[in-house]
């Protein structure tokens, strides 16, 4: 292929030294050069990338702040980089309609902030949340600690504006939680990671922001008895909020090494409760909790104020940053296991020797499993042990990916563990939307 050619309404970067930082996301796969990097201001630029791709058969992979942790972002052979961070748009509340419209180069702390000064809440927090892009978090269904009582981010979707394979941006969905003219085609794109088109912006739901917070630290005095919280506290009728938990080895990890606040973390295992219903701060709620968790509690800490509840998440939210930093090398999955069969599994992956230590989101099954010797592991043997974490997970009836989606990292163990009929509607799709096959090739399917 000749030199990039200039667009119409676009920044191009082609230089081999400024395109080497696009070869990286947050995940341990490092990706080939992109013949360009192309950061578009305008409908004009699309249109003609799309006509280009087409013509010089290279392929499109969409770019927000390039936090992801599956290499969704990462350009494969012959690819453009479409940096979607400098898109035009802006955000903009509806009170009347509990929306928030926004473009994807928005970062989601701030849709969270646009949301808030109105009054209102947009649930989704994945770990990322200050410096990740909404679009980033459309791509790939991204969940958070608020999942398990709010639901991922398509719940929150009402509407998207997607560039389809003819070069023109399309809007699906309208302002409204009800719309049932056909299926919802939105929803099509969500966590599709941009293999059927590419995500510009989109139209939120939103719903009243909490008044009460209570914020629990709960240490426990067995790692086994957690695991089957869950399911006795929906059985007693309280959804919480957020429910992260730490196993034993990661609780290890944090007072040996980590900072000082964490050093003092006690428990065999902990876990952060987080409940914001109306009411939650009564003498009832509090006193009935306190009889569920007192069997299994070593003693419980509860945030008597905002400074104190930011203090129990600031440690969770360093937890993954910090194991990165002593092991740099680490490979984190997040794969989800059904709650009624938490303990079943990790009984199970203790059988299977592999070294792994876990923490995440135990209110919804979401566990983020780490394998910290990875670095020393033949990389066969890496392969096997995650297939084999891969493949309990499903045979429990969980899936491979709760929140981080397929990208390059997970694509041959999905092909090799998913339904062979999903698998090729999946594909089905891709030929009728993208016939050229021009959107993030090589990902997913």
């Amino acid at each position: 292929m000749r030199a990039f050619p200039a667009l119409p309404d676009a920044t191009v970067l082609a230089e081999p030294e400024l395109l080497e930082a696009f070869r990286h996301d947050e995940s341990h796969i490092v990706g080939c050069l992109p013949l360009a990097v192309v950061r578009p201001h305008g409908p004009a630029a699309l249109r003609e990338l799309v006509r280009l791709a087409k013509a010089e058969g290279f392929g499109l992979v969409p770019r927000g702040a390039g936090t992801g942790k599956a290499g969704g972002c990462i350009p494969t052979a012959r690819t453009v980089v479409v940096d979607l961070s400098a898109w035009p748009g802006s955000l903009s509340v509806s009170p009347q309609d509990l929306s928030l419209q926004a473009p994807a180069s928005a970062l989601l702390r701030e849709v969270k902030a646009a949301a808030s000064e109105a009054g209102f809440f947009y649930p989704p927090d994945p770990n990322s949340w200050e410096s990740c892009a909404l679009g980033g978090t459309l791509a790939t269904n991204a969940g958070g600690p608020n999942a398990c009582k709010y639901g991922m981010t398509r719940h929150w979707v009402l509407g998207l504006d997607v560039l389809l394979a003819d070069g023109e941006i399309h809007r699906f969905g309208i302002r409204s939680v009800k719309a049932n003219a056909g299926p919802n085609l939105a929803q099509l794109f969500l966590g599709s990671e941009g293999i059927f088109g590419l995500i510009l912006g989109a139209t939120l739901r939103l719903t009243p922001k909490p008044r009460d917070y209570t914020t629990l630290l709960l240490p426990v005095k067995r790692w086994m008895d957690l695991l089957d919280l869950p399911g006795r506290l929906s059985a007693a009728g309280f959804l919480p909020s957020a429910f992260e938990f730490f196993d034993p080895a990661v609780l290890a990890e944090l007072r040996a090494h980590g900072p000082e606040e964490a050093r003092r973390l006690p428990g065999e295992a902990l876990a952060i409760l987080e409940f914001d219903e109306r009411g939650c701060t009564s003498d009832d709620f509090l006193e009935a909790l306190a009889d569920l968790l007192g069997p299994v509690a070593d003693g419980l800490e509860m945030a008597s104020d905002a400074r104190q509840r930011e203090g129990i998440w600031a440690v969770r939210r360093i937890t993954s940053a910090f194991l990165k930093e002593r092991h740099p090398k680490k490979v984190s999955e997040d794969i989800v296991v059904p709650r009624s069969r938490l303990r079943e599994f990790f009984e199970r992956l203790e059988g299977t020797g592999i070294p792994a230590v876990s923490y995440g989101h135990l209110g919804d099954g979401n566990l983020h499993v780490n394998l910290l010797a990875a670095s020393d592991t033949a990389p066969a043997a890496l392969e096997a042990q995650l297939m084999t974490l891969f493949r309990l997970a499903t045979e429990l009836g969980g899936t491979l990916s709760g929140e981080h989606g397929i990208g390059l990292a997970k694509r041959d163990a999905f092909l090799a563990l998913a339904e062979p009929g999903h698998i090729e509607t999946l594909r089905a799709l891709k030929r009728s939307l993208d016939p050229a096959g021009i959107f993030n090739p090589g990902k997913v399917i």
